[in-house]
């Protein structure tokens, strides 16, 4: 492989590194950015009216004798014992040790964050965990502390973070399933199989109603309408903790956490964590009835949302936190912060707060190692008077009430729990027949053209796409992992795909069918199911321009048009995690079906399309939409009951067997596309962008996949880091003991086309932060597929060596730098790969092809 010199310019002003055949412009930080970090004020909206508010009231009432123990409890803490109580660190950051000597108030995992930063923890792993950090917390040996802690965890659709869980519906499908009582049940079983593995606290319901589908967290919405929402808010919290005059937070619950408080679903353009310029009486209308509903029943805790309410950071609203949610509305648990969430307030940072604490947050979610100046700042901030020590005692009065309430002081240790080491519940038969049920609820009939379905399981059956036999797809993001990427079925013990539990109907029917991700077949099929939709994502990296699907690439699209030309009948079984502009395949497909995330059990879609093998109906379509459908990919913010209100098909549509069909063949297939939405590639924004996968190691043929937040192989270590958002970067820390590195390729080396990128005078562009200058040159590469050199290779040593430590900066380098080095760029396969055999700390984000203006180079490839 060729080795290039590069010469290079610095743009100080604009932190910009420019690397290659071309120029750059300045780089401004984006509107999200801005958003994001600071308290910009939009709209500022001076008009309160605390008025609009409602004092609530609540099916768990004050106790006299708690109090009067919460007192107790408080008059002999110190102020470290306190603080303390007030920090929530994360695993992969804390030890058991530290929380002997601290005594933390409550700890978490995040997404994708397991015992021993492995990824297939047993479930006797995770009570390892818990039992060891409860005995540490209640060792009064070095912080004089008996207080227990609290794990909480996001289990937001089962326990998704566990392998072999049980995974239902993601909440959009369940809002189209509108069903309390089903919903009530789904918590109850999340509930014990949390309990299993020793943790006391369940970071659900998700209460956000979502009025712009670009938002990448829709489907953790139930509806666009806020009332499906408070009617589900209050199912699932009394699923969760127990009602409050029967089993309230009993051996068999745990904590619920109404979140995000406040207005998250109704962001500008579905920006998450963006600003949200809602009246305060919309404000309550439409984005606070889940609270009423949560919090009414009986939820213990409210967690405080990363978005803004007209510029300024929720973290930081005394009016939202305090005046609002507390005194006015009288909810007396205590309140959490989101990952770091109190670092975006202007003038705070992630290891200092005291904004926060004064507006009313009672818990820092502070994951990485900023927990320790946070609680040492935390602690300096009240002896200084910026915190005032009633402020203090009423957030520790909080998070204890919850504590004596839940029975935190009562209850055996984690080990010694009811449910606990009972692995025979996670995944249990009875629960994956709830969640089966439910798939089968949730389903959306859009089209059925002359009665196509139900289809009898007689028949021979091709089962096509690549959501077909695909778990993780399936289930969408929040499933094992953070995004959900990088799962396999094998990684789904019990579980079934969409294609596995169709198979299985037509085997025992007398049927036949036919896998086959690309649609070949030998023999003609009498019907074909393609499966296919949104890969996987999470909250930040599931967010779009608009809400078209498969923007410039039309894989599936050709596939349904495949069989339609072909004179098969064919049904679309759509899996996304939001309304979408599929005008286009639905006028190839005979019948479609929104599919939504349907989780773990993929066969509760089989019970509803195909027929008894006495050619009956096994269950009808009940499901109704939950969320408008767009009539164009612009239309991204079309809600029931607005002004002016036309979608393609209504909030509340949805066929049953015997409807007459209403969607032709010929819906509009075009639109005057923006080009700006399609200037760039992006293959890296802390999670994976398809068809890219991202590996670990020292060759080629040797290489380790990432599929979680922490890796160690010889020569490197590897973990997710926060630059903007949580884990939207990586860090990979090289020993110097062997060339290693980080390679991404795309999928079983599928080759790629980027002539026209070189066309575009392109470049390759990615943010980096040097934590430690390399003692040995690093090499930045390019693959392609086939013999011999057709790769390039380019040093980037002076350019990582001249940028100042510690700080992100960006990189761009024209990709005809690459292509005069050796590269063939119409067999590409790895478009990034980063090594060196020296000692050096990186941190990389933000990988992608972005336009390059030429006419403004300074410096070219010599």
């Amino acid at each position: 492989m060729k080795r290039f010199k590069l010469n290079v310019v610095m743009s100080v002003a604009a932190s910009l590194l420019v690397l290659g055949c071309g120029t750059s412009d300045d780089v401004n930080r984006s509107s999200k950015e801005i958003t994001n970090n600071t308290d910009v004020l939009i709209n500022n909206n001076d008009g309160k009216n605390i008025d609009i508010w409602p004092k609530l009231t609540f099916e768990v009432e004050k106790d006299p004798s708690v109090e009067s123990r919460v007192v107790v409890l408080l008059s002999n803490m110190t102020l470290e014992q306190k603080v303390a109580q007030m920090i929530q660190p994360e695993i992969r950051d804390i030890t058991v040790e530290d929380m002997r000597k601290y005594g933390f108030g409550s700890y978490l995992n995040g997404g994708g964050s397991f015992p021993q930063g492995n990824k297939h923890s047993t479930p006797d792993d995770w009570i390892a965990l818990a039992e060891a950090m409860y005995q540490a917390s209640v060792d009064d040996s070095l912080d004089g502390s008996k207080i227990p802690t609290m794990w909480g965890t996001d289990a937001v659709h089962g326990h998704n973070n566990v392998i072999g869980a049980t995974l239902f519906p993601h909440n959009i499908g369940l809002g189209a399933a509108n069903n309390p009582d089903l919903i009530e049940n789904i918590a109850a079983i999340t509930a014990k199989e949390v309990m299993v593995t020793g943790i006391d606290w369940v970071f659900a319901p998700t209460v956000a109603v979502v009025r712009d589908d670009r938002w990448g967290r829709t489907y953790e919405g139930y509806s666009e309408d806020p009332e499906i929402v408070k009617t589900y808010a209050a199912s699932i919290v009394k699923g969760l903790q127990g009602h409050a005059n029967k089993d309230f937070l009993g051996d068999t619950r745990v904590i619920s956490t109404v979140k995000h408080f406040l207005g998250d679903g109704g962001t500008v353009e579905g920006d998450d964590q963006g600003n949200n310029i809602d009246s305060e009486q919309e404000l309550f209308d439409i984005h606070a009835q889940g609270y009423v509903g949560g919090l009414s029943a009986g939820s213990q805790s409210v967690m405080a949302s990363f978005n803004s309410w007209h510029g300024k950071k929720n973290h930081g609203s005394k009016y939202l936190l305090n005046d609002i949610l507390k005194e006015k509305m009288g909810f007396d648990g205590f309140v959490v912060g989101d990952w770091n969430g109190h670092g975006q307030i202007k003038g705070c940072s992630n290891e200092s707060c005291p904004q926060a604490v004064n507006a009313g947050l009672d818990i820092f979610m502070v994951p990485t190692a900023a927990w320790k100046p946070l609680y040492e700042n935390t602690i300096k901030q009240v002896k200084n008077g910026e915190i005032a020590q009633s402020r203090i005692d009423d957030a520790v009065k909080r998070i204890l009430r919850v504590k004596v309430r839940a029975g935190l002081f009562e209850k055996p240790s984690p080990a010694k729990r009811p449910f606990s080491g009972k692995t025979e519940l996670i995944g249990a038969k009875q629960h994956r027949e709830v969640a089966r049920d439910a798939v089968r609820q949730s389903l959306v009939l859009l089209k059925n053209k002359n009665n196509l379905l139900p289809l009898s399981p007689k028949q021979h059956i091709l089962v096509a796409g690549d959501g077909a036999n695909n778990i993780g797809k399936q289930s969408g993001g929040w499933t094992i992992t953070w995004q959900g990427t990088q799962n396999t079925n094998a990684e789904f013990p019990g579980g079934t795909s969409i294609y596995q539990g169709i198979a299985e109907q037509v085997k025992h029917a007398g049927g036949k069918t036919t896998l086959s991700e690309n649609g070949s077949f030998t023999e003609k099929p009498d019907v074909a199911i393609v499966v296919f939709g949104e890969d996987p994502y999470a909250e930040g990296h599931g967010d779009r321009k608009n809400v078209e699907y498969q923007l410039g690439e039309k894989r599936d699209l050709a596939l349904l048009k495949s069989f339609k030309e072909q004179n098969i009948p064919v049904v679309a079984l759509f899996i996304s995690g939001r309304p979408m502009w599929v005008n286009a395949e639905l006028n190839a497909s005979d019948a479609f079906v929104a599919t939504w995330l349907p989780g773990s059990e993929g066969q509760g879609i089989a019970d509803v399309i195909l027929k008894t093998q006495d050619n009956k109906v096994q269950h009808n379509f009940t499901g109704k939409l939950s969320f408008s459908w767009p009539n164009s990919p612009v239309q991204t913010a079309v809600n029931r009951n607005d002004d002016e209100y036309s979608p393609l098909l209504p909030y509340g549509f949805g066929l049953t067997y015997g409807d007459k069909n209403v969607l032709s063949d010929t819906l509009n297939e075009t639109y005057e596309r923006d080009l700006s939405e399609v200037t760039s590639r992006k293959i890296y924004t802390g999670a994976m962008h398809k068809p890219w996968l991202l590996w670990l190691g020292s060759d080629q043929n040797d290489l380790l996949a990432v599929n979680a937040n922490t890796h160690e192989i010889s020569g490197l270590k590897y973990r997710t880091i926060d630059r903007l958002v949580q884990e939207d970067a990586m860090q990979i820390t090289l020993d110097g003991s062997e060339n290693v590195g980080v390679v991404i390729a795309s999928k079983s080396n599928f080759r790629e086309d980027f002539r026209p990128d070189i066309e575009n005078q392109s470049t390759l562009s990615f943010m980096v932060k040097v934590n430690s200058k390399p003692t040995e040159p690093v090499y930045l590469s390019m693959r392609c597929e086939g013999e011999g050199e057709c790769g390039a290779q380019l040093d980037i040593t002076p350019e990582l060596n001249s940028l100042a430590v510690n700080s992100w900066q960006s990189i761009s380098i024209d990709l005809a730098c690459f292509s005069q080095a050796g590269m063939k760029m119409g067999d590409l396969v790895v478009p990034f790969a980063l090594s060196s055999s020296g000692k050096v700390e990186l941190g990389l984000s933000e990988i992608s092809i972005e336009p390059f203006n030429v006419e403004k180079a300074t410096k070219r490839c010599q």
